[in-house]
């Protein structure tokens, strides 16, 4: 797993279960009402809500979060345009067999299977595979070299760093001068890339498959930007750097682009597949995860790893182990679900075990995204729906009159421990 704030590392490069989803504008919002459940045997994940932004493969990542106990919050960032209906793309391959190649770049598996369909739709797969098999085929990781095999080409060279850079660099080792690359784009132009070989005087012909457009329907993305700003989920999942473009993109058309930033700042987890990915995030100097090799289930199990010592609280109340994870408090006997806000003040609360908090310091503590929040009904308020989710466990939040609240066990005994020692049920 790596963890980056800035820089520019080069490696390589949905069933819905939504938790509740608040439209107020004020500190609280008839989704902070009591929605306290009884549940089994956590998993790891039990607690947290993530949001999920990939297009494709979403349902795979889905279950591979609901599997560990996650709720998840699908919002596509953008979509995939057809390849039948994608003139640009034909016409590039025009041009690749309009002389002959000299190399030819395949970044991913699922881009170059595409490409060679779509030609074989056009009629002219065979002549685009002979050209690629007089030409030198580089791979970027072991997805795109499997899918030049199974189209019965072989590879003349792969990084065992899956890295654009390592590609380019071993491109920029020869001479290019008057020489034919074509390089397989997916989603994104690699602008950058494909400058550097033209001013070594190579021709370039860039071959845009599977080119990202907004999503259909915009609005479970800004949904979600405005969940983020209010703290609502606790982690975000990202596929490609466009999808996260267009998220901040989204958050920005709706006034929430410095909520949104100060939440993925300190609260809100940023999980990408890979560095090339978490470049709009670390650009901008927010903190990214992301495991070392980019594949979905190593980026799931960076965040499983990851996420739950983020926050968490051990309570001893009462003789019982409880652990405040996410928007739940997992028990000897079950999980109890609180509602976003109520997990926040209880979170704040948790802090400094024992201590009174005053009811301003639990509006600025529980919700800072609401720069108006002054009134301290709403924290009343807030309380009382934590104690009802609570049930059983309800004076665990003591009142203090006229001084403010307090986490309070038997006897006051009290111990705090990361909530990454947690039970799991993975």
């Amino acid at each position: 797993m790596h963890t980056a704030v800035t820089g520019r590392e080069s490696a390589a490069m949905s069933a819905t279960a939504e938790g509740p989803e608040s439209t107020a504008d004020g500190p609280e919002s008839a989704a902070d009402g009591p929605v306290s459940a009884v549940t089994g045997r956590p998993g790891p994940l039990t607690g947290f809500t993530i949001g999920v932004t990939a297009a494709r493969r979403r349902d795979e990542l889905t279950a591979l979060l609901t599997r560990r106990g996650a709720r998840v919050v699908q919002a596509p960032a953008l979509r995939l345009l057809p390849l039948e209906d994608d003139a640009e793309l034909r016409r590039a391959t025009e041009r690749c067999l309009a002389a002959p190649l000299d190399y030819v770049v395949a970044t991913t598996g699922i881009g170059w299977r595409g490409w060679l369909s779509a030609a074989d739709g056009w009629g002219r797969g065979a002549a685009l595979t002979a050209a690629c098999r007089a030409a030198v085929v580089l791979t970027r990781g072991p997805k795109a070299t499997g899918a030049v095999r199974a189209g019965g080409l072989q590879e003349g060279w792969s990084p065992a760093s899956e890295s654009t850079d390592e590609l380019l660099a071993w491109l920029l080792d020869r001479p290019l001068d008057g020489r034919r690359i074509a390089v397989q784009e997916h989603g994104v132009p690699l602008e950058s890339f494909t400058a550097a070989l033209r001013a070594r005087g190579a021709e370039v012909v860039s071959v845009p498959v599977y080119r990202w457009a907004p999503p259909d329907d915009p609005a479970p993305l800004r949904r979600l930007a405005e969940r983020t700003g209010r703290r609502q989920v606790h982690a975000l999942t990202f596929t490609s750097a466009p999808a996260i473009t267009a998220f901040l993109r989204a958050a920005s058309e709706d006034g929430r682009h410095d909520d949104v930033l100060a939440a993925l700042r300190a609260d809100v987890l940023s999980v990408s597949i890979g560095p090339l990915c978490a470049r709009p995030l670390t650009d901008l100097g927010l903190p990214v995860v992301w495991p070392s090799r980019g594949r979905l289930g190593a980026m799931v199990r960076t965040l499983t790893d990851t996420l739950p010592g983020r926050g968490g609280r051990a309570l001893s109340f009462r003789g019982e182990r409880l652990v405040l994870q996410g928007d739940a408090v997992l028990t000897e006997t079950g999980v109890r679900w609180l509602s976003p806000q109520g997990a926040a003040v209880l979170r704040a609360l948790a802090v400094h075990p024992g201590r009174v908090v005053s009811r301003a310091q639990l509006l600025r503590d529980a919700w800072p995204w609401a720069s108006a929040a002054s009134d301290a009904h709403a924290v009343e308020t807030a309380v009382g729906r934590l104690r009802a989710a609570l049930g059983p466990y309800a004076d665990l939040v003591r009142t203090v009159p006229k001084r403010g609240y307090r986490v309070e066990g038997a006897g006051g005994a009290f111990e705090a421990r990361p909530a990454a020692s947690s039970p799991s049920g993975d």
